[in-house]
């Protein structure tokens, strides 16, 4: 409403056309990174269905342009709380994408969305391509924010690490077993610090001097 009373841009998912074109990039960035060595299967993060959309889109661009000679296995991955696009792809006949709206309950703030306004191109993309998706609980999601940070040196926010809990999630049951995979973090922890200050504990405060650290080592 207010793009068209004050004639803002508007780049909404599904009402811009333009918006997948520019989601894509995210394709074209990771093959490029990986010397064009296009990994088994890529994970991302998925709210609107936008981002999903796009990366689709521009692993199919590079195959028709051979510049890769395959496209990757696409996975999307939904918080529990918050998971109409996976639910609508596990209806999927092939023909129509039954949308149901949810009433959208997560951590992960980014993906939280009820009404996904790209579900149709997320659920058709992703068919397509021959992936999935796959859903996150929320101690599932902290659970990687906390890993990565460890483990990677990435400080993740909740959106941004639900993909590593699914790849968390599927290598644990075997699915992805002896295959290359990428993990899309498509959000710095630094864009929901209130939702990482939650489960990290607070930093113990010492007065300055080397005694007191010894003593807390």
């Amino acid at each position: 409403e207010a793009a068209e009373a004050f004639g803002w841009y508007n780049r909404s998912a599904a009402v811009n056309p333009y918006l997948v074109e520019g989601k894509k990039t995210g394709a074209l960035e990771l093959a490029e990174q990986l010397d064009w060595e296009i990994p088994d299967v890529v994970l991302v993060g998925v709210g609107d269905g936008s981002v999903a959309s796009g990366i689709c889109k521009g692993f199919d661009e590079l195959l028709r342009l051979d510049l890769i000679e395959r496209v990757p296995q696409v996975i999307g991955v939904q918080a529990q709380g918050s998971a109409p696009i996976a639910t609508a792809f596990e209806r999927y006949n092939g023909k129509e994408v039954v949308i149901e709206d949810v009433e959208a309950r997560t951590v992960a703030d980014s993906i939280c969305v009820g009404k996904p306004r790209d579900i149709v191109k997320a659920v058709t993309y992703v068919a397509r391509n021959g992936g999935h998706f796959v859903r996150v609980s929320d101690a599932e999601i902290e659970e990687a924010i906390l890993t990565m940070a460890k483990q990677t040196g990435v400080f993740a926010e909740p959106a941004g690490a639900a993909p590593f809990a699914g790849l968390v999630k599927l290598a644990a049951t075997g699915e992805i077993s002896g295959k290359s995979a990428a993990v899309m973090v498509t959000g710095s922890g630094l864009k929901d610090v209130a939702a990482v200050r939650k489960i990290v504990q607070a930093p113990i405060e010492i007065e300055p001097s080397l005694h007191a650290v010894r003593e807390h080592l």
